[in-house]
């Protein structure tokens, strides 16, 4: 073959190479491709986390909860909770012994969600929040039924009876969250400040309680309709004012 066909030959080849090329770029790109340039990658904002936010106050006292609520036994096994049975009546389940708030050991209530709720005068945890959480809700009920005694809770997490502080600091030890009573300026720097994620504080020099999960664990009756005394959980107020806010670090 003479020089000037392969020559020409070469130059079709190059020519169909190009012409084939130009649509492939057009449709990855969505149209056609300016001479050199290459495809600008579009930015995308990456979304942000959600994070739950403990609520601290409510415009309404109402605790009543009608959903499902199960136990944590000593096994470690979910069941159904059975209510406790009123004074003087007996009970097929339990054999005839009622059970309930009175009972030396309270039950450890469950409830789907992340919400707290009030069950026969107790908290029952949330089913999907940490641990430590439940920990805490469950170590609080054991005080419901105490009376309200000031210093109580100080000289040991075990006494007759608990004060503001004291109930407090019974119900973060239950969670291993504290090794030692705190008394009520003392949780002024307690862990971290601001609101929790699940758990808040309220504490100044005369008063402490604290917020797990929408319910509040309290021995002043304030905004409380029950106007039941001592360490017992209630529902939130309206307002926190004029108390430090802090939270356990990581909750």
């Amino acid at each position: 073959m003479r020089a000037d066909t392969l020559r020409r030959a070469f130059f079709y080849s190059l020519t169909v190479f190009a012409v084939s090329a130009t649509p492939a770029m057009a449709t990855s790109t969505g149209g056609a491709a300016a001479p050199g340039a290459s495809p600008t990658p579009s930015k995308r904002t990456p979304a942000k986390p959600v994070l739950h936010g403990d609520p601290v106050t409510a415009r309404t006292p109402s605790v009543v909860y009608k959903g499902p609520v199960y136990q944590m036994t000593a096994t470690g096994v979910m069941v159904p909770y059975v209510p406790p049975v009123p004074a003087g009546a007996t009970n097929s389940v339990t054999g005839g012994s009622p059970v309930g708030v009175s009972a030396a050991l309270k039950p450890e209530l469950l409830v789907p969600g992340t919400r707290a709720r009030y069950v026969d005068g107790l908290a029952a945890a949330p089913i999907s929040v940490p641990a430590a959480v439940q920990q805490i809700i469950w170590a609080g009920n054991q005080l419901i039924g105490l009376p309200y005694i000031y210093g109580g809770g100080h000289a040991s997490f075990i006494s007759p009876g608990y004060d503001c502080s004291g109930t407090v600091s019974f119900a973060l030890h239950g969670a291993s969250l504290l090794t030692a009573p705190e008394d009520s300026s003392e949780f002024e720097a307690y862990g971290a400040p601001g609101i929790g994620h699940w758990v808040t504080i309220f504490a100044n020099a005369g008063h402490a309680y604290m917020t797990v999960a929408g319910l509040r664990l309290d021995t002043s009756a304030a905004d409380d309709p029950t106007n039941e005394q001592g360490p017992r959980w209630r529902p939130l107020r309206p307002s926190n004012g004029g108390f430090t806010v802090t939270h356990p670090v990581g909750f």
